[in-house]
């Protein structure tokens, strides 16, 4: 009976695979389509809000990517907490080389248990324009980037704009994460719109109209929630609109973090899953075909092993590779089925346990994914 149930889910792990590697082609096919096309002609004002916490891999080229974008009309807000920040120096020689961009360095002393959001409720004070776009400190985006991430918003149905992320480390840790982000996370994203799920949003970019914001309350709405991105997302899609999956793929370094940091980042992860969207979660497993295979190996079932270990490969490589160019899962793509039993052993110590790790602080989750300081 055991031996039926291992063979069973193998094949629902099979179908999953054909699913996010047919995502990735549409994706894939989509997006090429629309980089033949110009970017539409309005090119509304926009502002960029960028809460900045500590000095990432990379900040010092990140922001001055948006700096250099081929775009009329835009202003960025950097927010900080402390003015002794180690990213301060940075910032400022930013605005020193960018005279005529208006550039805005924020001193924030409002308070949030997200302390990205608690910055973010300041820098929408300073905001000029009806476009807002938020990202994380350390995203790398091309020069069209503002063009195409705007574009879509012409549509009144668009409510929010995301963007797909491409990560590269240096340290051994590091580049182990980025494989699992590239055949892992970002095919399950592309999974969401292909079956219809409408309210995704990742931190890499979410571009909306500041009227939008305002009619969920804000972002004094997400302040306590860990998962401000896909809070902010949902809550946006729930005034009849919905998200857009743009052509653009921007970039991140991780910060060379050792396997405890990539353990913590990873349970954090987790975790915010459980409690933002707790069925959805428990259904994790029955992607991870690298577990199903090892698991059909032990059964006997040798044929559904291969299957499962060929399918997941091609999804990694295809999701990984000829999505986002991250040449690792092309080179390193027998490790992917690898990746799996890690995200199961991260799966398993998500399902107990409500603390994570939360810039170099602890925080606990409640049931309802806000966010409770230890105390």
């Amino acid at each position: 009976m055991l031996s039926l149930v291992i063979l069973f889910a193998g094949a629902i792990a099979v179908a999953y695979q054909a699913t996010a590697l047919l995502a990735s082609l549409i994706h894939w096919g989509v997006a090429r389509l629309r980089y033949r096309k110009p970017p539409s002609t309005p090119k509304p004002p926009i502002s960029i809000l960028k809460p900045v916490r500590g000095l990432d891999s990379g900040f010092a080229a990140a922001i001055r990517s948006h700096a250099e974008q081929d775009y009329p009309e835009y202003e960025i807000l950097f927010g900080v907490r402390d003015l002794d920040d180690p990213a301060v120096p940075a910032i400022r020689s930013l605005i020193e080389s960018f005279p005529l961009l208006p550039i805005q360095l924020i001193h924030c002393t409002a308070d949030a248990p997200n302390g990205k959001v608690a910055i973010l409720l300041e820098l929408e004070k300073h905001a000029k324009h009806a476009i807002l776009l938020v990202n994380d400190a350390d995203i790398t985006v091309p020069r069209d980037y503002l063009q195409r991430v705007v574009s879509p918003l012409e549509m009144k149905e668009t409510g929010v704009v995301t963007c797909l992320y491409r990560a590269t480390a240096n340290s051994l840790a590091g580049q182990w994460e980025a494989l699992g982000i590239a055949t892992d996370f970002i095919p399950s994203t592309l999974v969401a719109p292909l079956v219809g799920v409408k309210e995704f949003g990742l931190g890499s970019t979410l571009c909306f109209r500041a009227a939008d914001l305002k009619a969920i309350g804000g972002f004094e709405a997400i302040r306590e929630f860990i998962a401000d991105d896909y809070q902010l997302a949902r809550r946006i899609t729930q005034l009849g609109r919905h998200s857009f999956l743009s052509e653009v793929t921007v970039s991140t370094t991780l910060s060379d973090p050792g396997w405890l940091s990539v353990w913590r980042h990873q349970l954090r992860w987790a975790r915010t899953i459980r409690v933002s969207r707790g069925g959805g979660y428990l259904g994790l497993p029955v992607t991870q075909a690298g577990l199903w295979a090892l698991l059909n190996i032990f059964a006997g079932h040798y044929s559904m092993a291969l299957v499962l270990v060929v399918a997941r490969i091609s999804m990694g490589v295809t999701g990984g590779f000829l999505v986002l160019r991250h040449w690792p899962a092309l080179f390193a793509a027998p490790l992917i089925p690898l990746w799996d039993l890690w995200a199961f052993v991260v799966w398993l110590a998500g399902l107990m346990g409500r603390t994570v790790h939360w810039r170099n602080g602890k925080t606990e989750l409640l049931p309802d994914g806000r966010m409770k300081h230890p105390g």
